[in-house]
């Protein structure tokens, strides 16, 4: 197995090749969790893994009526998760991105008796359906003697969320609220510490495989030894295969490598980039991609692969009537791979219900 095989196997398990998922709930629960620091187009990264259909509206209603929700989750940062998922996810990560959070936490005065009395505050303001932005939970601190603004408000926020007590509401307008998880999922899977860490390496490995240990530790925050044995508890769920050097743990029984797309647009934080730290370099096996010096490495710039391989960047600029892409090509594709470009293109602007204008830089 070399890196392109690598590439077309997790482009296959992510369903960005071979046969679409069958809606964007299943795409969160195959992947576990799906980053979602950019929301709009983390939505298009659930969209673009279905058949044509699915929108930007019809991926909001599933994130308003809880079915998916966004909250932090794992390193942490925003994801996308099942609600009835919620709770034996953060169960399993939470603990760990608390310890995280701790150089964080003591900074802004976050001790455990204040965290406690900030959680306490916040889940009573929310409770009986209340869905209130993250301003309207700095007064209703405020007005209880806890004042927090800013970073320190991040991590008070936070704090609640990575306990599984808080996740978004409704969206009100252009704003995130956060609501009472309790009053959002109805009916929470629930697993014992053990059975959850095998289940959530089992998810990640059978839906981004092959992967290293270390791309596992780096997205769920568990260590090594978590690691171990959540694939010991995996049984021949998971097969293994040794890639220069690196052990690679991957679905005994998943889809046979998939020919990749010859286009594809993605968002900075997709899965198929983001969810890997020791074996980043498939998307790139053959180094045509600029050094982080040309492009910020937050992602500003979003990238296009051509053939599962980064062949551009682009940005989007957002007006009320219409959406400006704005492409940089640091490769020359193919016709084929031209054409497929526009056909994505063409998926995102149906994706968005907006007019999509290209320019090339």
């Amino acid at each position: 197995m070399d890196g392109h095989e690598i590439a077309q196997r997790r482009l296959a398990q992510q369903h960005l090749a071979g046969p679409p998922s069958a809606d964007p709930v299943s795409v969160v629960r195959r992947l576990g969790c799906v980053q979602s620091q950019e929301y709009a187009v983390a939505k298009w990264s659930l969209g673009q893994r279905c058949a044509p259909g699915v929108t930007d509206a019809s991926v909001q209603s599933l994130v308003d009526d809880g079915t998916i929700l966004r909250t932090h989750i794992l390193r942490p940062t925003w994801h996308f998760v099942l609600g009835e998922e919620l709770g034996w996810i953060q169960a399993v990560t939470g603990p760990r991105v608390h310890v995280f959070n701790g150089y964080y936490n003591r900074m802004h005065g976050l001790s455990p008796d204040v965290a406690a009395r900030t959680t306490s505050v916040i889940t009573s303001a929310l409770s009986g359906g209340n869905h209130l932005t993250r301003p309207e939970l700095a007064a209703v601190l405020a007005s209880a003697g806890l004042p927090a603004t800013g970073n320190k408000l991040a991590y008070v926020v936070m704090f609640a969320e990575l306990e599984g007590l808080i996740a978004n509401g409704v969206r009100r307008g252009k704003q995130h609220t956060y609501a009472l998880v309790a009053e959002r999922v109805p009916a929470p899977i629930t697993l014992d510490p053990e059975a959850g860490l095998v289940e959530l390496t089992r998810r990640y490995f059978t839906s981004h495989g092959p992967a290293s240990i270390k791309d596992f530790a780096w997205w769920s925050s568990l260590t090594v030894t978590q690691i171990k044995r959540g694939i010991e508890g995996c049984g021949d769920a998971l097969t293994s295969t040794v890639v220069d050097g690196r052990t690679l743990f991957f679905a005994s029984d998943g889809p046979e490598p998939a020919p990749p797309p010859a286009a594809s647009l993605l968002q900075g934080y997709d899965e198929y980039v983001v969810a890997y730290t020791d074996t980043k370099f498939v998307y790139n096996v053959e180094g045509r991609a600029p050094t982080p010096g040309r492009y910020n490495e937050n992602m500003m710039f979003h990238p296009i692969t051509f053939d599962g391989q980064i062949g551009a960047f682009w940005r989007r600029t957002p007006t009320p009537k219409q959406i400006t892409l704005e492409i940089d090509l640091f490769v020359e594709p193919t016709a084929r791979q031209r054409k497929a470009l526009t056909e994505e293109v063409e998926r995102y602007e149906a994706f968005a219900g907006l007019p999509v204008t290209v320019t090339f830089v």
